[in-house]
């Protein structure tokens, strides 16, 4: 689980960051009809981020920088009881207000 403050995750999620789960891309299988975006990172790679067609909701993205792993909003779960953030990048754009667990 990571948080991520950057100003494009700010504002793709209309949020103050966006927070995902990364798992062994062996070990998810999308289904369902997805649209794709692609841009350039802050470290040159291409980022691919699969939203739904009908609500427009990012459900999961995958990097170039990280071949092996897919990346899932952790919203998508709709789980309160989801475990918690492990780390926190790009945190010069954190919000003063946003608390980020230790």
């Amino acid at each position: 689980m990571s948080l991520c403050h950057c100003l494009e995750c700010q504002r793709r999620t209309g949020s103050t960051y966006g927070i995902a789960a990364f798992f062994a891309r062996d070990a998810v299988k999308a289904n369902g009809e997805t649209n794709c975006f692609t841009r350039t990172a802050d470290n040159g790679s291409k980022v691919s981020f699969y939203f739904c067609p009908t609500c427009g909701s990012t459900v999961y993205w995958e990097s170039e920088r990280k071949p092996d792993l897919i990346a899932v909003a952790a919203g998508s779960f709709a789980d309160p009881q989801f475990p918690q953030p492990i780390q926190s990048v790009y945190e010069e754009h954190k919000h003063p207000w946003v608390n980020v667990p230790s």
